[in-house]
Parts: C-alpha cells; sequence; structure tokens
C-alpha cells in the first residue's frame, strides 16, 4: 500500500477505534436486517461464454490502488467477453452494510476488515461459499490454514481471500551499527536491551530517537499484533474471552511495562506528539526517530517511495523468552471477497471470485501493484513475484504456518478495542492490578458476546 492508505490500516490497521465502533454497531445492526429471508438451495449456475451482463464489485480501493485492483477484476473478460466489471471504490463497510440493508447490493464485496466476518457469516450477509467450492472441486489446501482461518467463522466459509497482510519486524540497520549490535532480536529480553542502547535523550531529558515505542496503541503496535510474540490468544475453548487467567497475555502486558517505565510515560507521550502521520515520509521509523518496529509488509513500499535512503531490514518480531521456539511467528490478515446476500449474479459473482482469490496470474499481478503478500502458494512461489531482500521476510513467515489471525466473532471488532483501550489505562498507570484489570476486559468482551449470541 502506497500513495493511498487501505482504511484498513488506519491510526489499526488505521481506523479511530470510535469510528470503528460505530462502524461495527451500524454493521450488526444492519446485517441482522440483511438476514431475512430465504437461503439459497445450492450455488447458481456460471454463466454462459456469451451471455452479457454487468457484475458489481464493491471496495475501498482508491487511486493508485483502485486502477491496479479494476485491471485484474477485467481479466474475467477473457473467459466471460460479454460480462462487464463495474468497479465502485472507495465503498467501505458501511456503505456495503446500506446496500444489502436496503436491497440493493452490489455482485462482489472486496472488505478490508477481517474482524467484521464473523457478522457478515452469522446473519448471513455473506452468502455460503461452501456449494460452489464443492461444486467446483476447489481445493482450499492451496491456501495456508491461517488466511483460511481468517476467511471463515465457526466452519462456514462466507468469503474468500484476496492477498493478504503479513506483520513483522523492522529495524534500522544504521542506527544497529552505530549501537554495536549484529542482529534484530530474537527475545524480548534481547529487544528491552536493544531498546536501551540505541535510544537516544536530549539534555533536557526528554526522547530524541526512541529504540522502540510501546506505546498502544500506535502506529502497528495494538494488541492483536502484539499477541503472537506471546502466544496471546483472545478466546477459550468454551468461546468466551479468558484474558486474567492467561499467563500470554500478562507477560505481554508486564513486557510492555517495562519498556513504559524505562522512557516515563510522560516522555512517551511528548515524543508521540512530534512523529509524523503514519502514512506519510514523516512516520517515525521512515524519519529516523525510532529505530525498532512492529509493521506490516506494506511499509517496504512505503520506505521505497517516500524514504529510499533509509537502511533498513526486516525480521520476525522477537518473541517470549519463554517461548523461544515460536520465533517466525506473526499477526496476519488480509483482504477478503465475497457474495453479498441478494446479489444479482451469484453465479458471475462466483467466477469472479474464483479468479481473484484462486488465479496465480492474477494474484502475482495484483500484489506486485500493492505489495501485499499473495494468498495461494504458488502465487507465493511464482518466479514472476517481486522479491527483494526486505520483502522475502515476509513471504517466508507467510509459509511458515506459524502465523495467527485473529479469531471471527459475532461482534466484529469490539473485543480488540476492548483490550486496546485496557492498554492505554495500563500503561498510563491507571490500572493497579493487572489481573483485575483484565478480568473487567473478560466481563466487557463476555457481555458483548452473550448479547449478541444470545
Amino acid at each position: 500500500m502506497r500513495s493511498t492508505t487501505r482504511v484498513r490500516r488506519s491510526g489499526r490497521r488505521w481506523r479511530g477505534s470510535l469510528v470503528i465502533s460505530m462502524a461495527a454497531a451500524l454493521l450488526l445492526s444492519a446485517c441482522g436486517a440483511a438476514a431475512s429471508g430465504p437461503a439459497s438451495s445450492g450455488p447458481a449456475a456460471a454463466p454462459g461464454k456469451d451471455d452479457k451482463l454487468t457484475l458489481t464489485v464493491y471496495s475501498k480501493f482508491t487511486a493508485r490502488e483502485y486502477d491496479i485492483v479494476t485491471k485484474a477484476l477485467n481479466t474475467l473478460k477473457t473467459k466471460y467477453p460479454n460480462i462487464e466489471i463495474k468497479h465502485e471504490g472507495n465503498q467501505d463497510d458501511d456503505k456495503l452494510t446500506q446496500s444489502i440493508r436496503g436491497g440493493n447490493p452490489p455482485d462482489v464485496a472486496i472488505s478490508f476488515y477481517t474482524d467484521n466476518l464473523g457478522a457478515w457469516c452469522s446473519t448471513g450477509s455473506f452468502q455460503d461459499l461452501q456449494p460452489y467450492i464443492d461444486r467446483d472441486k476447489v481445493d482450499l489446501k492451496q491456501i495456508p490454514d491461517a488466511v483460511r482461518s481468517y476467511t471463515e467463522y465457526q466452519g462456514k466459509r462466507c468469503a474468500m481471500p484476496m492477498l493478504a497482510d503479513v506483520y513483522g519486524f523492522y529495524y534500522n540497520k544504521d542506527m544497529f551499527a552505530a549501537a554495536g549490535v549484529s542482529s534484530p532480536p530474537k527475545t524480548m529480553s534481547e529487544l528491552l536491551e536493544d531498546t536501551k542502547k540505541m535510544t537516544q535523550f536530549n539534555p533536557d531529558g526528554s526522547i530524541k530517537v526512541a529504540g522502540f515505542m510501546p506505546s498502544m496503541p500506535f502506529y502497528a503496535n495494538k494488541a492483536e499484533i502484539w499477541a503472537p510474540s506471546f502466544g496471546a490468544t483472545w478466546l477459550g475453548p468454551d468461546g468466551k474471552s479468558d484474558l486474567a487467567d492467561s499467563p500470554q497475555w500478562k507477560d505481554m502486558f508486564e513486557f510492555q511495562k517495562k519498556l513504559i517505565d524505562f522512557y516515563g510515560h510522560d516522555k512517551i507521550e511528548k515524543f508521540k506528539s512530534g512523529l509524523g502521520d503514519e502514512y506519510s515520509a514523516d512516520q517515525g521509523f521512515q524519519a529516523g526517530k525510532i529505530a525498532m518496529a512492529y509493521d506490516g509488509e506494506y511499509r517496504t513500499a512505503f520506505i521505497k517511495d517516500q524514504t529510499p535512503k533509509v537502511n533498513f531490514g526486516t525480521a520476525p518480531p522477537p518473541v517470549a523468552d519463554s517461548a523461544p521456539d515460536r520465533y517466525g511467528t506473526g499477526f496476519t490478515t488480509g483482504t477478503i471477497i465475497a457474495i453479498p446476500k441478494g446479489a444479482k449474479n451469484p453465479g458471475a459473482a462466483w467466477e469472479l471470485i474464483k479468479q481473484m482469490s484462486l488465479d496465480t496470474d492474477n494474484l502475482v499481478q495484483m500484489a506486485n501493484g500493492l505489495k501485499n503478500v499473495p494468498s495461494t502458494l504458488a502465487s507465493l512461489t511464482d518466479p514472476r513475484l517481486e522479491v527483494d531482500p526486505q520483502f522475502k521476510t515476509f513471504l517466508d513467515m507467510y509459509s511458515g504456518g506459524k502465523l495467527l489471525p485473529n479469531p471471527s466473532t459475532p461482534i466484529g471488532d469490539a473485543h480488540l478495542k476492548a483490550v486496546n483501550d485496557f492498554a492505554e489505562k495500563w500503561q498510563a498507570g491507571s490500572v493497579p492490578d493487572l489481573t483485575e484489570g483484565l478480568k473487567k476486559v473478560d466481563a466487557q468482551i463476555n457481555d458483548a458476546l452473550a448479547q449478541k449470541t444470545g
């Protein structure tokens, strides 16, 4: 993602928490209204080779990214020359929800928000794709396990992946050399020590250069992106939040507090206020004000485009000292593509979805243009895929089998917001007891789950 930023990457994967929570509430209520009506009795037939029709596609892509995706969508004309593609960009999940609720949905929906998938699936707002998959004998094993996981809900496949995001670790090679550090940290204790070595303070004690920024949520520092490094999971076997009983979540927050205490919370807040927007050339890591950072594969394209002189490397994120064999793990998510309830041309829509989610030529073309990770094993190893050493890190992580997605829930991203809100209070010293604080978060999440499932 480069000249334009996907909304998924907003200040999560770049969104304001309040805005997204409001969107999630609209999504849940609107999806409930959209779920009424008879269920499909089976997969719709594919169009005839010479059939004339128009497929409407909603996505959030704009500007340069819109052009890349539109080109990929139009390759359907190779097989169906009389099908026209009407690609409507800058359509977020709110607009998609309203179109479904109003009985005028697009034929194909492309969404950046995998966190909303549980709501889409559980209400029937996205159609079940399994009948199409069974009919066409699609082998889903060509898609990595983690990606298959975030494109289904409770065993129901109502979406397919269309490129993926992988979150790794960025480090400034010049700062490492100046500090006498030869390689990126592999454990959290190494991260703490390297942070101390690379942090520079001004004469007045304020932060000049941060070795690593522990503030959360900030840039890609979010609970969902840190959690895999500690093996922290969101829901227990009973489907309920159990953060307070999880040693992994406690380890994560206790480690974060060590970093906060090293700097001082007030100093961190002042330093943050002077950093640039996450997708500008003044972004902290790109501006040389932060030595190490969590971030997605798309950051390689931003650096190349905006600050090409930055001498940087990439690696898997460091992991908890108690589980060094976890090294290579990381957070993954991605773009999803689906057929909304009420689509006028579901059979043709499925043909387009197969092309956008499974066709190697298409995936390689989009991956090279958007600088995302292609979402099938064949496209991942295709010789036409443009790979430099920094980008290769994310491809290796993707194929390594250790990536973890967020769980799909019927409450959208409410559980993520609850934990990130807690993190803000915890790092500010407003939570006197970690266990009791996490119990309150558990109660908040479980109440939301109970209300939705009830």
